[in-house]
């Protein structure tokens, strides 16, 4: 009979002890089910990660493709120092491919050579047509003194062979000078014909003193002292070992000045109408979670794009850095919060606590009533109740039990919140109509659909009477 007396205590004392404990917790998740509307300073973000760079660099050039000495081609850059790497001026830094720049001398040395002997050719064939000439004058200078003897000695001859005489000298005269013109001009003309020969051929010889020149600077080294960053393409991708270049974008790597800091950031097509240039910034260096730092937005693209691996349109937006600090490096990712408002003295509470019925926004009160609410702007986790609560009113953010009974109060707001709706919609309307206009002068760099987060601050707003968060 004992025994079961003990036995009987013993789950009398189990029992209520696990009663307590049920008791307990769920008190504690009753309590864990509501909030406090709170009252003070609230911020409107924008937040999105970013990417450290320097604002002044130096680049470090590859080969200066002089003119008329190699086509217009890609030069792959067949080896680099690898980023980061700390140089001093003249230190070697990258190697660029050869090969085909080598193949454009050797054809220019086989066309000077070709040239040369061209040249040689010319110069004899003009000796050899100009003494041709020379020796025509001669004969004929040697045939016109013969005649002019003849006419000497033919004092005795009869006045008509004597007047044929005169006749063939005058004929002589004629054509020695008809030859000796033709000679003057056979010189001149072989003169200019060599000379532009010449001249051709020493241009040729300056193209091939230039590549060489050129094909020096084939092996690059620092213009000055710093740390190495690669250079990024226009796609975003890092120039590299295997990378190209070409006369007009011959940049190998960079050199950049760490003082100043910049963060370029990309800011999405729902959020971008938002940001302005000389926003405020707060930043942080994922690397160094414990390091903050504030920065001030110093330009806004106009053009959006799509990044490598994502349908969505983005813009870039660039922020400079207003603190210097040695542990910040370049292609460091930061996180950026964009300040678009700061509103001091206002009503807040958390999103978790907004329900929509028919588009119409309200709480579940702890008095056990569903509050109309009047709502304003909203950030990631928070939103403005302009009317409807104050500050200290507690609010669920589930649905609690038996609520579909609960009184509705505040309904006076309901035409304030329509009007501002409709008024919404219509500028909605027109900044998506100017969004069209704008995604239509533009070109994009890829095709896709663009993504966005939804413009109610995330509330899901409800068809047919249905609440919905």
């Amino acid at each position: 009979m004992k025994k079961i007396i003990w036995w009987i205590v013993i789950a009398l004392v189990i029992g209520g002890a696990g009663y307590y404990w049920y008791s307990e917790g769920k008190k504690k998740t009753v309590a864990e089910l509501y909030i406090t509307v709170q009252h003070g300073d609230f911020e409107v973000l924008v937040t999105t990660s970013g990417e450290l760079l320097a604002k002044n660099f130096e680049n470090i050039l590859g080969p200066i493709f002089l003119p008329n000495t190699f086509s217009w081609a890609e030069y792959k850059i067949q080896d680099l120092v690898p980023e980061g790497t700390l140089v001093k001026k003249g230190d070697y830094i990258a190697e660029i491919d050869r090969s085909s720049a080598k193949n454009t001398i050797t054809a220019q040395e086989d066309r000077i050579q070709r040239h040369e002997v061209t040249v040689e050719t010319s110069r004899v064939d003009t000796s050899i047509s100009l003494r041709g000439i020379r020796d025509d004058i001669l004969n004929r200078e040697a045939l016109l003194e013969e005649l002019r003897l003849k006419l000497e000695s033919s004092s005795f001859e009869t006045p008509a062979t004597i007047r044929a005489i005169e006749f063939e000298i005058q004929r002589s005269e004629r054509a020695l000078e008809a030859t000796r013109r033709i000679y003057d001009q056979r010189v001149r003309h072989c003169q200019i014909w060599i000379s532009d020969l010449e001249r051709t051929l020493a241009w040729y010889n300056k193209q091939l003193e230039m590549m060489h020149e050129v094909i020096a600077q084939f092996t690059v080294l620092a213009p000055g002292d710093g740390m190495v960053i690669y250079r990024r393409e226009r796609n975003y991708q890092k120039r590299k070992a295997g990378s190209s270049i070409n006369p007009s974008d011959n940049i190998v790597a960079q050199l950049p000045d760490l003082s100043v800091m910049l963060s370029r950031t990309h800011v999405n097509e729902i959020d971008i109408s938002k940001v302005k240039v000389g926003q405020q910034v707060r930043i942080g260096v994922d690397a160094f979670p414990d390091k903050r730092f504030t920065g001030e937005i110093t330009s806004v693209a106009n053009i959006g794009e799509q990044l490598s691996g994502s349908d969505a349109k983005v813009f870039e937006v660039m922020v400079e850095i207003n603190e210097s600090d040695p542990i910040m490096r370049p292609s460091m990712t930061t996180s950026n919060q964009i300040v678009i408002s700061a509103m001091t003295d206002v009503t807040y509470v958390s999103l978790n606590a907004i329900y929509s019925q028919d588009s119409i926004p309200f709480v579940y009160n702890t008095n056990q009533t569903k509050q109309v609410v009047l709502l304003g702007e909203a950030n990631d986790t928070e939103i403005i109740v302009e009317q409807g609560l104050s500050a200290g009113d507690k609010v669920y953010v589930s649905v609690p039990e038996n609520s579909a009974s609960w009184k509705t109060t505040g309904e006076e707001l309901i035409p304030i919140i329509k009007e501002r709706a409709l008024a919404k919609k219509k500028a909605e309307e027109e900044a998506r109509k100017a969004l069209e206009e704008r995604r239509a002068r533009q070109q994009p760099r890829q095709r896709g659909s663009g993504q966005g987060t939804r413009p109610d601050g995330g509330q899901r707003q409800g068809q047919g009477g249905e609440i919905t968060r």
